[in-house]
C-alpha cells in the first residue's frame, strides 16, 4: 500500500519589486495627492502587470519592451488619450527613478506617444437648453437641483462639487460663498448664485458639517455617483442620456449668468468654456 507524505516546506515566493524599485514607485507616487495619484498608480500597476506577465523586472525593461506594450494596449482598443496618459505616467516614473540615482538611464526617453487631436469635439449646451436642464433638476432632489446647479452657474468640476464641506459655506460682502479645493490643491471662495445658495440649503438640511453632497449609503457623493445625477436630470427632461458632468456642455457661462455677484465681491468670474477667436 502506498504511502503519501505531506511537505512542510514553504515555497520561497519572489518578490514583485526589487528593494529600488520599490522605492522608485514609492517617491514617485508621493509626489501627487488625489486623483492624479490615483491615476498615476493604475497606470504603473498596469505597466507592473505587463512587465510580470513577460517576465520582466521594472528596471530591466527596455524601449523597446515599452513599445511593445503600447502596441498592446493598442491591440486592447485602449483611447490614444489613454495610451499616451500611460506611457506619459512610465516615462515620467523612470525619469523620477534617474534623478534618484535609482537607474542609470531612463529606457522611455525616447519612447514615441500617439499623436493627439486637442480640438474638441463636444457638443456645449445653449442658454435655453441650460435653462430646461436646470428646471429638470428643480424638480427633482434638492441634492440633485444644487450639485447641477454648481456645474452649471458656477463651472466646477465634478471633483470641486463633490469635495464641497458644509463648513465651507459663508457669507461675503452680502453674498453667499463657498470655499472650495481647485485642482492642484489651491483654495479659492467662490460666490454662490441665489438659486444656487438656496438648492445647497434645502440639500443640506439640518446638518451642521460634513459633506454638502451626500451618496445613499452616506458616504460623500464620487463622481460616478454625480454623473448618474446629471444623467437623471438629463433623462427628466428628455435629453440624451450620454450627457454627464464632464461634459463641456455642463461648462455652461457664469460669466453671463450672474456677472454682478462677481463684480460685488471684486472677483474675476470663473473661467468660461466658451471659445474665442483663434
Amino acid at each position: 500500500m502506498a504511502t503519501t507524505s505531506i511537505s512542510t516546506a514553504v515555497a520561497a515566493v519572489e518578490p514583485v519589486f526589487t528593494e529600488p524599485e520599490r522605492l522608485a514607485v514609492a517617491g514617485f507616487l508621493a509626489g501627487y495627492t488625489g486623483l492624479t495619484r490615483e491615476a498615476y498608480a493604475l497606470d504603473l500597476r498596469q505597466y507592473a502587470s505587463w512587465c510580470q506577465q513577460h517576465h520582466l523586472r521594472l528596471f530591466q525593461a527596455r524601449r523597446a519592451d515599452i513599445e511593445c506594450f503600447a502596441r498592446d494596449l493598442e491591440a486592447r482598443g485602449r483611447a490614444r488619450a489613454t495610451i499616451t496618459r500611460r506611457l506619459c505616467t512610465i516615462a515620467g516614473f523612470y525619469k523620477y527613478a534617474v534623478e534618484e540615482d535609482l537607474l542609470e538611464h531612463s529606457p522611455a526617453t525616447h519612447v514615441r506617444r500617439p499623436r493627439l487631436d486637442y480640438e474638441s469635439h463636444a457638443t456645449g449646451l445653449d442658454r435655453n437648453e441650460l435653462g430646461a436642464l436646470l428646471v429638470a433638476a428643480g424638480l427633482g432632489h434638492p441634492a440633485e437641483h444644487a450639485l447641477i446647479a454648481l456645474l452649471a452657474l458656477n463651472g466646477l468640476r465634478v471633483s470641486e462639487a463633490t469635495g464641497a464641506n458644509i463648513e465651507a459655506l459663508g457669507i461675503e460682502r452680502g453674498h453667499r460663498t463657498l470655499v472650495i479645493t481647485r485642482k492642484g490643491g489651491k483654495v479659492v471662495t467662490i460666490p454662490l448664485a441665489p438659486r444656487t445658495a438656496r438648492a445647497i440649503d434645502l440639500a443640506v438640511g439640518e446638518r451642521s458639517d460634513g459633506p454638502v453632497f451626500l451618496a445613499t449609503d452616506g458616504r460623500r457623493l464620487d463622481r460616478h455617483g454625480a454623473a448618474r445625477i446629471v444623467r437623471r436630470a438629463a433623462h427628466r427632461r428628455g435629453s440624451p442620456s450620454r450627457w454627464g458632468p464632464t461634459r463641456s456642455g455642463m461648462r455652461s457661462s457664469p460669466r453671463r449668468l450672474m456677472p454682478g455677484c462677481h463684480r460685488g465681491m471684486g472677483r474675476k468670474p470663473p473661467r468660461t468654456p466658451i471659445p474665442g477667436p483663434r
